[in-house]
C-alpha cells in the first residue's frame, strides 16, 4: 500500500474537514485496481467505538468490498496479551479502596483535610494515579521533587501521595487500567521490534495527548507498513511557529501543540506531514484566518505582519454567523430555530458545546415542533427516574424522615407501580393534606397510623407505608455490602408496593443501566470497609452521576447534539458552536490538590492546559465547516461573561484588519446572528394582555360574613380582600409541606409556657422563680419543638428575658392574679346582628376589683399609636369586657390592657384606654362592620398595610405585582 521511507509515514486532514469521510475516500483511493483482498489486509485502528461506527457505516453507503480490519487503540493487542496480562483491576474496585486509606489516614491525621472531602480527596487521588501510570511517571520522581518553597503543602500532599505507591508498584496480578494498558501497548511494541508485521497498520484519528497513545502512535509510523493520520492538521501554519511549540508551559493549551510534540518524537519536520486526501477543505481562507487568529501568545506580534496578507475575508466568513444573545435563554432559542429550519429543508446540522444546560434548554425549545434531537450524551442517570428514585431511597438511611422527604418518594412514578397505583395516589394525595393541616413535621408510625383512621385508608397500605419508610435511619456504620443490601431491597419494595407484585424499577434502559451500577457495586462492596449511611449516599450519588443513559425514542435523524469528542469523529452540513464563554468552551482547568504546574511539568505529568489545548483543537476543528455559527450568551443569570478566548481572538483580528474588510466581515457576521435574534424575540413575544386591575369585590350582602375574630378585625382595615376570601370564598391557604419552626409555632409554644407557668404560681407562688420557669420552657419546647436548634435558641431567648418577665409578674401578683386564661370572648353587636368572637390569653382582676386584660406577643407589640388607628384587639378585648362579654365574668370595668412583649427583649406596652374608651371603641367598630354590610361597599385588596413588603395569604389571588398600592381599586358586583 505504502511505498519504502525512510522517514515514518505521517499523514493529515485539515481543519473543517469530515475526517472519517476523507479516511474512508483515501483508503478507497489508495486501492483502486488492486484486489479486493488487499484493502481486507489493512489494520486500521481508531480511537473511539463512534469512530469505527462511522467508518463502517461509510463503506456500507459506496460500492461493495472487503472492509479492513477495524480495531480500537485500546485493544490493540489484546488477542495476544489476554493469556500474558491479565484483566485490569475494576475501577470502582481501586475507588472503594482508596476511599478507606484516605478515610483511615484523616482519622490518624483529622487536620490533613476536612472528613466530608474523603470521596473528592480519593477521586483525585484516583486521577492522578491513573496519569501517573498511562504517563509512566514513577512515585520516586514526584517524591524526588525539589519543593524546599513548598514544604508545609507539600509535606500534607506527600502524606497522600504516598498511598499511591501500594496502587503503581503493585505486580502483574494486580493491574489498574492505566498500567494494563500500558505494559500491553509495550508488549506489542517489542513483538514488532522483533517481528514488524507486514500488512498496512494505520492509526488514525488520535492527537498522541496520553503518553501511552503518544508511544503506540510513534510505533505504528516506524512499521514498515505503518501510517498515521492526524486530524485537523494545521497545514497554514508557519515552520517558525511549529518550533515555538516546544515548551508546555507555553503551548500546552495551543491546538496544535499535540501534534508538534509527535513531530519531536518521530524527527520530523511540518513539511513531511503529506495530506491524506487531494481534496481542499470547505474553506481554506477561513482555515488560514483562524490559523492566525490562533497563534501562540508569545508571537501575536504575527498579526501585524501576516495580517495585512489575509485575503479573501468576505469568502472566508460568508458562511460565519456570530450569534451574541442577551441571555442563555434567547441563545438557545435563536439555535433551536436555526436547527429547525435545517429540519425542514434536510440540512444535517449539529450542535457542539460541552455546556450541557445549554443542550437542554434548546432540546426543550426544539419540542415546541416536535422535534427529538439525536444527543450523543444522553441523561445522566442520576437525573433519571431510577437513578433519583435510589437517591431518595438512600436518604432515608442518611435522615431523619420528613413530609417532604416521604411524599417526594410517595409521588414518584416508580414507587407503588407494581400494581393499582390509582388507588396509591389517592391515599397519597390524602396523606399528603392531612400532614399539612396536622402535621407531625416528621411522621412516624403513631402519626400515619391515626392518619389511617381518620381517613380509614386500607390496612394493606397503610402497613407497607409504616414498614419501608418509617424507622429506616441508621446512626451507626455497616459495612458497604449490607448498605447495597438494604438499598436494593428497600427500593424494590417500596417499587413494588402494597400488593407485592414486581415493580418497574429495573426496566427499560434507565433502570438496567441503574441495576449494573447497584450490582458492580455490590460485587466490590467487600473492598468498600464499614461506613456511615450519609458516606453511602454520597457513595451512591457519585457512582450515578459517573454514568449516562440515552433515550430509546428514535431522533431525527438530521438534528444532533454532539459534545465536542463525539464532533471530532462526525460531519455535518452545519456546526453550531454554542456557548462559547470562558469557564464554558473552553472549560476552566480543574485545580489539582496535589502537584502544582511546575512540578507536573519536571515529572512529566500532563499539565492542566492540556484539555483547554484539546479543547482548542476541537474548535479549530469544528470553526472550518462549511457553514459555522458561534453563539454565546453576553450575561449568565447574575453577572456578565467574557467571550471565549478563541472566539475573542477572531473577533480582534478582524476588527484589527480594516484595510482588508475584517470589520465589515465582522459586521455582517454579527447582522446575520441578530436577524435570527429577533426571530426568537418575536416568537417568544406573547399577545399583550391588559394587567389585572386592583380587586374590590362586592358580594351580595347576605354572603357577607357575620361574624369576626378580634384579631380579624385589623386584617379587615388593612387588607378586606382576605376576609372576603376567607368567609365568602371560603379559601384557605394550604399549609407549607416542608414544616418549620416559624414565628406562628414559636407563638404557641410560647403561650402555653406562660399559661402554665403563671397557673403553677397562682397555686403556689414559691414556683416564681427563675429555675422553675426555665425548667417548664425546656420540658414544653421539647414536648412541642422538634427541631433541637430551634429548641435551644428559643430556650436561649427566654433565658435573656427571664428576669425581667418574672420581676413583672410578682409586681402583677402583688395586686391581684389571673383569674382566666383563653377566656372566651362573644359580643353581638346591635342592630347590625354581627358577632365578635374570641379568646382572650390572660385576664387578672387586680386588688380594686377591676380587670386586666393582657396579651403575649412574640414579635414586636404594637405601638399605642398603631393600637388607636389600626391594631385594635385589646381596645375590642377591654369593650368586650366591659359589656360582659367574658365567659364567667360579670361585666366589670377595665383598669388596664397590656400587650407584653416576649421577644428578643422584654416589653410592656398599654393599650391607650384612656383616649380611646370602650365607648368609642364600640361605635367605631359598628362604624365599621356597617360599612361593611352595605351593597356599594367594595372589600379592597391591601387597602391599608402596614408595609409594602407584607405578605398576605391572598395576594396571588388578588394578583398583586400586576398592581400596586397606588392602583385604584375596580369595584365588582358579584351575584
Amino acid at each position: 500500500m505504502f511505498e519504502p521511507s525512510a522517514l515514518p509515514r505521517v499523514f493529515a486532514v485539515p481543519p473543517g474537514t469530515d475526517f472519517p469521510k476523507a479516511l474512508v475516500q483515501g483508503l478507497q483511493a489508495r486501492h483502486e485496481g488492486t484486489p479486493p483482498e488487499a484493502l481486507a489486509r489493512v489494520q486500521l485502528v481508531v480511537n473511539t467505538r463512534r469512530m469505527a461506527r462511522r467508518v463502517r457505516e461509510l463503506f456500507d453507503q459506496g460500492p461493495p468490498c472487503l472492509l479492513p480490519r477495524l480495531s480500537l487503540v485500546t485493544d490493540l493487542g489484546e488477542s495476544v496479551d489476554l493469556a500474558q496480562v491479565p484483566p485490569a483491576i475494576p475501577p470502582l474496585r481501586r475507588r472503594l479502596e482508596l476511599t478507606q486509606l484516605v478515610s483511615k489516614l484523616l482519622d490518624q491525621q483529622p487536620d490533613l483535610a476536612a472528613r466530608s472531602s474523603v470521596f473528592d480527596l480519593s477521586d483525585s487521588l484516583a486521577a492522578l494515579i491513573d496519569e501517573m501510570q498511562g504517563e509512566g511517571v514513577s512515585p520516586d520522581a514526584i517524591r524526588n521533587l525539589d519543593i524546599s518553597d513548598l514544604s508545609g503543602h507539600w509535606a500534607r500532599a506527600q502524606a497522600f501521595i504516598g498511598i499511591a505507591d501500594s496502587f503503581i508498584d503493585t505486580g502483574a496480578d494486580a493491574l489498574d487500567m492505566q498500567a494494563r494498558q500500558r505494559r500491553v501497548v509495550l508488549n506489542l511494541i517489542d513483538r514488532w521490534a522483533a517481528e514488524p508485521p507486514q500488512h498496512p497498520v494505520i492509526l488514525a484519528g488520535s492527537t498522541g495527548s496520553r503518553g501511552t497513545t503518544l508511544m503506540l502512535m510513534e510505533a505504528v509510523a516506524r512499521l514498515p507498513q505503518g501510517a498515521l493520520i492526524l486530524p485537523g492538521f494545521d497545514f497554514d501554519q508557519p515552520t517558525d511557529v511549529w518550533a515555538d511549540l516546544d515548551d508546555a508551559l507555553t503551548s500546552e493549551d495551543h491546538p496544535q501543540y499535540r501534534f508538534r510534540k509527535l513531530m519531536a518524537q518521530l524527527g520530523l519536520n511540518p513539511d513531511q506531514i503529506r495530506p491524506w486526501t487531494q481534496d481542499t477543505p470547505p474553506s481554506p481562507a477561513r482555515n488560514r484566518l483562524v490559523s492566525l487568529a490562533l497563534r501562540p501568545a508569545p508571537i501575536t506580534d504575527a498579526w501585524m505582519s501576516e495580517g495585512p496578507q489575509l485575503t479573501d475575508l468576505d469568502s472566508a466568513t460568508a458562511d460565519l454567523t456570530l450569534v451574541e444573545a442577551q441571555s442563555p435563554r434567547a441563545e438557545a432559542l435563536a439555535i433551536a430555530l436555526r436547527l429547525r429550519e435545517a429540519a425542514e429543508s434536510g440540512q444535517a446540522a449539529a450542535l457542539i458545546t460541552p455546556d450541557r444546560m445549554l443542550t437542554r434548554q434548546v432540546s426543550a425549545a426544539l419540542d415546541r415542533w416536535d422535534i427529538l434531537p439525536d444527543d450523543s450524551a444522553g441523561l445522566p442517570l442520576q437525573l433519571s427516574p431510577p437513578g433519583r428514585f435510589l437517591r431518595h431511597v438512600a436518604n432515608l438511611f442518611a435522615r431523619r424522615l420528613d413530609g417532604e422527604a416521604l411524599l417526594t418518594l410517595l409521588k414518584h412514578p416508580l414507587c407503588h407501580d407494581g400494581g393499582d397505583r390509582g388507588a396509591h395516589l389517592l391515599h397519597t394525595r390524602d396523606l399528603e393534606l392531612d400532614l399539612r393541616r396536622n402535621g407531625p413535621p416528621f411522621p412516624d408510625g403513631r402519626s400515619l397510623t391515626d392518619f389511617a383512621f381518620r381517613k380509614e385508608a386500607p390496612d394493606a397500605w397503610m402497613r407497607w407505608l409504616v414498614r419501608h419508610f418509617c424507622d429506616q435511619q441508621i446512626g451507626g456504620e455497616l459495612a458497604l455490602p449490607d448498605w447495597v443490601v438494604r438499598l436494593r431491597d428497600l427500593a424494590e419494595s417500596i417499587s413494588a408496593g402494597s400488593a407485592g407484585d414486581a415493580g418497574t424499577l429495573w426496566d427499560k434502559n434507565a433502570g438496567q443501566k441503574a441495576l449494573s451500577v447497584l450490582s458492580a457495586l455490590e460485587a466490590e462492596a467487600h473492598h468498600g470497609g464499614s461506613m456511615n449511611a450519609r458516606d453511602f449516599a454520597d457513595l451512591l450519588g457519585a457512582l450515578l452521576s459517573g454514568e449516562e443513559v440515552r433515550d430509546r425514542d428514535a431522533p431525527h435523524p438530521h438534528i444532533m447534539i454532539w459534545g465536542t469528542l463525539e464532533a471530532r469523529v462526525q460531519g455535518a452540513d452545519l456546526l453550531i458552536l454554542g456557548g462559547l464563554n470562558e469557564g464554558s468552551w473552553p472549560e476552566a482547568a480543574a485545580p489539582d490538590p496535589w502537584l502544582n504546574r511546575q512540578m507536573r511539568d519536571k515529572v512529566g505529568l500532563l499539565l492542566p492546559e492540556r484539555r483547554i489545548g484539546l479543547s482548542a483543537h476541537d474548535f479549530q476543528q469544528a470553526i472550518g465547516a462549511p457553514e459555522v455559527w458561534l453563539t454565546r450568551a453576553t450575561r449568565s443569570d447574575d453577572a456578565e461573561t467574557v467571550p471565549s478566548r478563541w472566539l475573542n481572538r477572531l473577533t480582534n483580528l478582524l476588527q484589527g484588519l480594516p484595510d482588508q474588510g475584517g470589520r465589515e466581515a465582522l459586521s455582517q457576521m454579527r447582522a446575520r446572528g441578530r436577524k435570527w435574534l429577533r426571530w426568537s424575540e418575536q416568537l417568544e413575544a406573547a399577545p399583550r394582555i391588559e394587567p389585572a386591575p386592583r380587586p374590590s369585590p362586592r358580594p351580595p350582602v347576605a354572603a357577607r360574613p357575620r361574624r369576626l375574630s378580634v384579631t380579624e378585625i385589623k386584617r379587615l382595615i388593612r387588607d378586606p380582600y382576605a376576609i372576603y376570601a376567607k368567609h365568602v370564598l371560603r379559601l384557605r391557604p394550604l399549609d407549607p409541606l416542608v414544616q418549620a419552626p416559624d414565628a406562628l409555632l414559636r407563638g404557641i409554644v410560647i403561650h402555653e409556657i406562660l399559661e402554665h407557668f403563671v397557673k403553677d404560681s397562682v397555686l403556689d407562688t414559691a414556683l416564681l422563680t427563675r429555675e422553675n420557669f426555665l425548667k417548664r420552657a425546656e420540658n414544653l419546647l421539647a414536648q412541642h419543638v422538634a427541631w433541637p436548634t430551634a429548641r435551644k435558641l428559643w430556650l436561649a431567648r427566654l433565658d435573656r428575658i427571664a428576669d425581667d418577665f418574672l420581676s413583672a409578674e410578682t409586681a402583677r401578683h402583688g395586686d391581684g392574679g389571673p383569674v382566666s386564661f383563653e377566656a372566651k370572648m362573644n359580643l353581638v353587636l346591635a342592630p347590625l346582628d354581627f358577632a365578635i368572637v374570641g379568646r382572650a390569653d390572660r385576664v387578672d382582676l387586680n386588688s380594686r376589683g377591676a380587670v386586666r386584660l393582657i396579651d403575649y406577643k412574640t414579635g414586636a407589640p404594637p405601638s399605642e399609636s398603631q393600637q388607636a388607628k389600626f391594631e385594635k384587639q385589646l381596645l375590642i378585648e377591654a369593650a368586650i369586657t366591659e359589656q360582659g362579654g367574658i365567659e364567667g365574668l360579670n361585666p366589670l370595668p377595665v383598669a388596664e390592657a397590656v400587650f407584653v412583649g416576649m421577644g428578643g427583649t422584654y416589653k410592656e406596652v398599654l393599650a391607650p384606654l384612656a383616649k380611646e374608651p370602650p365607648a368609642k371603641v364600640i361605635a367605631e367598630l359598628k362604624e365599621l362592620i356597617s360599612a361593611y354590610l352595605e351593597p356599594d361597599q367594595g372589600f379592597t385588596a391591601r387597602r391599608m398595610l402596614h408595609k409594602d413588603t407584607d405578605v398576605g395569604d391572598y395576594d396571588h389571588l388578588a394578583r398583586f405585582g400586576e398592581w400596586d398600592r397606588t392602583s385604584d381599586s375596580a369595584p365588582e358586583v358579584l351575584t
